[in-house]
């Protein structure tokens, strides 16, 4: 139901909603964010810095101010409609950039495992110019115009009120717009697993254990393209008018899985090459051979 024809008692429903899904978000991201510090102090300030390291760094911190941005956005403290508008527009350009810094992440895993091949690198990260395009428009003619989607001030009682969205057309051209990027990610999806099958190939050939992190990579690549396309799927069903507490579950997820997942698909792979019996752990993770190390460099299978 659409949150002008909702009556006070529902809105007030909708703001507790609201601020319990944002002491949620809060807490999930802080607690997250502790987690991992220790971890990050290691293999990111300790170590000498790589664009991979400038990229987690991107969006770890960015991250973690969008989603702070977007939890109490809403409702948990006044803002006047206008800034509020600001706000939410900011969010939306913010998701985009997130998501174009994430392709890019799996851009320089998929360059690590092509012996750091420049064409791959060119020609991967030319097939995202579009994609960057596209998400640019979105912003422009979707998010950004108030004939699409605006915020208005909910006065529930004089000392009682909030800021929230309005749809004004449905979820149609958000869904059209996702297709190509949903396409994109299977192509990164379908490259990776070409390159595990062609590596345990490989390694059945002499007998060997597959590269762990060859493995690794392809299994974020997996995780990367069930979360994107989750997170399309959401945003589509945004502009359906779902119901209240379908809308502020979707929200959980959104401003949750992608700023906790992202970083975590990042410093696992260091957490692992510093655990393993790599001879070159000094190295920088993408500049060691331990990715792509021929088969005798390595114990055969048991």
């Amino acid at each position: 139901m659409p949150a002008f024809m909702l009556t006070p008692e529902e809105h007030l429903y909708a703001l507790d909603w609201n601020n319990n899904i944002t002491v949620a978000i809060i807490t999930l991201i802080s607690y997250d964010y502790m987690l991992q510090f220790e971890k990050e102090v290691t293999f990111v300030w300790q170590r000498q810095w790589s664009v991979m390291i400038y990229l987690y760094l991107v969006v770890r911190y960015f991250g973690i101010v969008l989603a702070m941005i977007c939890a109490i956005w809403g409702g948990l403290f006044y803002i006047p409609e206008a800034v509020s508008y600001n706000m939410f527009v900011f969010m939306q350009w913010g998701f985009s950039v997130y998501f174009c810094l994430a392709e890019v992440i799996l851009i320089w895993r998929l360059y690590a495992l092509h012996n750091q091949s420049k064409l791959i690198l060119y020609v991967l990260l030319g097939l995202l110019l579009p994609i960057v395009a596209l998400y640019i428009a979105v912003d422009v003619f979707l998010w950004s115009r108030s004939s699409a989607v605006s915020v208005q001030e909910i006065i529930i009682t004089p000392n009682i009120k909030y800021c929230t969205t309005f749809f004004h057309i449905g979820p149609m051209h958000v869904i059209y717009a996702s297709i190509p990027v949903i396409c994109y990610d299977i192509f990164l999806v379908v490259l990776a697993i070409a390159i595990l099958r062609k590596h345990l190939k490989e390694r059945k050939g002499f007998e060997m254990k597959p590269n762990t992190y060859v493995v690794m990579i392809v299994r974020h690549h997996v995780i990367y393209f069930v979360l994107n396309l989750a997170t399309q799927i959401f945003m589509a069903t945004l502009w359906a008018h779902p119901s209240t507490v379908v809308l502020y579950l979707i929200l959980l997820f959104k401003l949750t899985a992608p700023f906790i997942i992202v970083p975590r698909l990042i410093i696992s792979i260091w957490d692992t090459h510093a655990n393993d019996n790599c001879v070159h752990l000094s190295t920088m993770f993408e500049d060691c051979v331990c990715l792509t190390s021929p088969p005798e460099l390595e114990q055969p299978e048991d």
